[in-house]
């Protein structure tokens, strides 16, 4: 492509979104930025402590119930105290907790923190996602959920390098480290990014406000847990990159470093594709999309069964790779459409709370399939979970409301003022 083409097609990609939203995507890139102690906690533990790899595992799933419990509460301080208050309270709650879990010599001690730090880190997700909402326009939440998307993995690739450094150095850099990196991350919101939550009508004595959202209101909205459920057998899919396969590609022979090699294009092809990838989807059927990307995902995991060597495994990455950078914004954005502003929060709570589920239930599942039955069935599982799911969508999409479908950004446009 011409050097003029990629201008045009970088500006278009950017063009119209506020300024808020980009102070609030630099945040979340710092904090991906500093994500140091996910990568290196396993060897931590296991290298640098001396620690079992049931420990690790332990402290792992910890962390997951940790990301669980927070997950609907802090849904509900979204939408009570705010996006930036509780954003601000997650990522300093964060920073003090990796701080003093970097301190933490007893197992007992290590496995309280994983899960506190866990709670911390995992409570910002719905305040984000609920801001971003709030302040982009509806024909532009799909191309900004997926900066934000890219932002993530841009950040965590740059983080993971860093972290095999610095863990050479010392373990106790990583947490400090990374306590700091959020801290300044902290500092970005405080500074730049406003609050944005919708104004609230003020309600008759005695009666009760039309708006007002509770948790059992979610639960309660069949349609929109349908989409929760269906997340959940998608996250489960998806998680199997980073449990299953290096399992699996252990006991056929390949060595972490043949591993390592395969997992890279995960988040190359991230970096490389989510952008070009969401101008080409964000024009079609947001429905349809996820329908097609369940049974990429699905069946690109169910590809490994076949795979004997690096390159094949490489191979199938790039399958379930592509279904995930279709289907991050694209569910994002169909999240959004289902939830009433002024729940948002609960709402996006719940999402949030699929994906942790599913960080806590897929160990478990990679784990039974393998030793009971062998790596090929887990494969197999995939391809049915992702058949699952597309069905699924298929019946549900027929009766949510047409989407909002992005039109092309010209070139002259103004910038949008965020919404109330």
């Amino acid at each position: 492509m011409p050097v003029a083409g990629l201008r045009k097609a970088a500006h278009e990609t950017v063009a119209g979104l506020p300024r808020e939203f980009w102070w609030l995507w630099t945040s979340t890139l710092v904090n991906r930025l500093g994500a140091f102690v996910a990568t290196f906690m396993a060897l931590y533990l296991t290298l640098d402590r001396g620690y079992s790899a049931s420990f690790a595992g332990l402290v792992a799933a910890l962390h997951g119930l940790g990301g669980v419990v927070s997950s609907l509460g802090a849904g509900v301080m979204t939408d009570r105290l705010g996006r930036r208050p509780t954003m601000l309270i997650a990522q300093l709650s964060t920073a003090a907790s990796v701080a003093v879990l970097g301190f933490m010599v007893h197992p007992a001690a290590i496995a309280a923190m994983a899960f506190v730090v866990g709670m911390a880190s995992n409570a910002s997700r719905p305040a984000v996602q609920a801001m971003m909402a709030d302040i982009v326009p509806p024909e532009d939440r799909v191309r900004a959920f997926s900066l934000n998307y890219w932002a993530i993995n841009l950040g965590f690739a740059i983080s993971s390098a860093a972290a095999g450094f610095i863990a050479e150095y010392s373990y106790l850099a990583g947490f400090l480290g990374e306590a700091a990196m959020t801290l300044v991350c902290a500092v970005v919101v405080f500074l730049k990014v406003p609050e944005s939550r919708p104004e609230v009508a003020p309600r008759v004595a005695g009666t009760r406000a039309p708006d007002d959202v509770r948790l059992i209101t979610v639960l309660r909205d069949g349609r929109y847990m349908g989409v929760v459920g269906l997340s959940f057998l998608v996250a489960l899919i998806f998680q199997q990159g980073h449990l299953g396969l290096p399992v699996a590609m252990g006991a056929d022979g390949f060595s972490s470093s043949d591993f390592g090699t395969a997992i890279a294009v995960n988040g190359v092809l991230i970096v490389v594709l989510q952008i070009p990838v969401t101008r080409f989807i964000q024009h079609r059927d947001p429905r349809r999309l996820l329908i097609i990307s369940s049974v990429l995902a699905g069946y690109g995991f169910g590809l490994t069964a076949f795979a004997g060597s690096v390159g094949v495994y490489a191979l199938t990455v790039c399958v379930w790779t592509l279904a995930e950078i279709v289907n991050a914004p694209t569910q994002t954005g169909i999240v959004v459409q289902l939830s009433p502003a002024h729940g948002r929060g609960r709402y996006q709570g719940m999402y949030t709370l699929s994906w942790s589920a599913a960080a806590l239930v897929a160990p478990l599942m990679s784990g039974f399939v393998i030793d009971h039955f062998g790596a090929d069935w887990l494969w197999v599982t995939c391809a049915v979970l992702g058949t699952a799911a597309a069905f699924g969508y298929w019946l549900l999409m027929r009766k949510l409301p047409d989407p909002v479908v992005a039109a092309p950004v010209a070139p002259e446009r103004a910038v949008a003022e965020p919404a109330v």
